[in-house]
């Protein structure tokens, strides 16, 4: 059997480099085999990086499928905060607007945009988190909760996540009962669908049939991730799951037997283990959450693969103006766009 790339190596934070500038709340990455990289803005639309390191930020524009959600100048002004976002079999955006509550698509080249799922069963679907499109372009859409105000959901025992499917037969839902669901993940034969559970502290997995029906729901390694909570995944070509712990600001990996590695820790001890002590009672507030936060990548949110090689690692933030970089020694496992 091939050793485990990652058993005991580490990141190590004096090789941390900073990408991008002035990035406003950069939660998700999409990363391109030429070099390009698509960051979620919290301006209403992505950042796109290019190769030599210049940056544009494109805005979401209204088009004959938005109506009067535009102000004056035809940008999209109802809350919008792009969040989950993965591409279309044609390169535009898909995007989980966490403001909206929505998916909508939006066009690269110029930013016009359009709703493509913001109700289910004929109810709004609540706080779209996350999209995910796999290799026969079905889209994987996760819901963190149904509860206003969202961050009401933010506590132990409120397990109202799902995550929706939608493809030819069109959107249904495929699995519920998460705890904040937040990413999803497919493995590299799209055989299991892989749940990050924020508030649990863990991640499920659930075995994918043809039709895209989900079963055999069962916990991926511990059954708690230690402090702060669970938020963004990626999966490398070895078979481990990476995993970044938001607000303790820790970076693990899951190996495919499902032991736990913790590869960083860029976390405040002291703030982190009142976020505990708050979390575990139910008293968590923002003023809390906000002490609790490293310096790389603060309340880190999200990883990706990128690079030439997919050895290039980059690590999104809600707290952060720039992605954190690194190395690493095994190839990330490419996504569905990845050519």
């Amino acid at each position: 059997m091939a050793t485990n790339p990652l058993r005991g190596w580490k990141v190590d934070p004096s090789l941390v480099t900073p990408v991008g500038v002035d990035l406003k709340r950069p939660e998700c990455v999409l990363a391109e085999s030429g070099g390009d990289l698509w960051v979620a803005d919290a301006r209403g639309g992505v950042m796109h990086i290019r190769p030599d390191g210049s940056q544009r930020l494109i805005t979401q524009q209204t088009d004959s499928h938005f109506d009067s959600t535009s102000d004056l100048h035809g940008r999209f002004t109802s809350g919008t905060l792009p969040n989950g976002l993965a591409f279309d079999a044609d390169g535009n955006l898909l995007i989980a607007n966490f403001g909206t509550d929505r998916l909508e698509l939006m066009q690269r080249d110029d930013g016009r945009s359009r709703v493509l799922l913001d109700t289910i069963d004929g109810r709004p679907i609540g706080k779209a988190n996350f999209v995910l499109r796999d290799a026969r372009n079905r889209l994987w859409i996760t819901v963190s909760t149904r509860i206003n105000p969202w961050t009401e959901a933010l506590k132990p025992g409120i397990d109202d996540g799902y995550v929706i499917l939608l493809d030819e037969r069109g959107a249904r839902v495929v699995a519920d009962g998460f705890a904040f669901t937040n990413e999803v993940r497919l493995d590299a034969k799209e055989e299991w669908l892989y749940v990050v559970e924020t508030t649990a502290k863990r991640v499920s997995r659930l075995r994918v049939a043809a039709d895209g029906s989900l079963s055999g729901r069962e916990v991926f390694g511990p059954s708690s991730l230690g402090a702060g909570s669970p938020d963004g995944m990626a999966f490398d070509a070895f078979g481990n799951l990476w995993v970044t712990m938001i607000m303790s600001d820790r970076l693990l990996a899951i190996t495919p037997e499902g032991e736990m590695l913790e590869l960083l820790d860029d976390g405040n001890a002291e703030a982190t283990a009142a976020l505990e002590t708050h979390f575990a009672a139910g008293t968590l507030t923002m003023d809390v959450m906000a002490k609790a936060h490293g310096t790389l990548a603060p309340w880190m949110a999200s990883i990706t693969f990128g690079g030439p090689d997919l050895r290039t690692v980059y690590l999104g933030s809600l707290m952060g103006t720039t992605l954190a970089s690194f190395r690493s020694p095994v190839a990330g496992m490419p996504l569905a766009h990845w050519r």
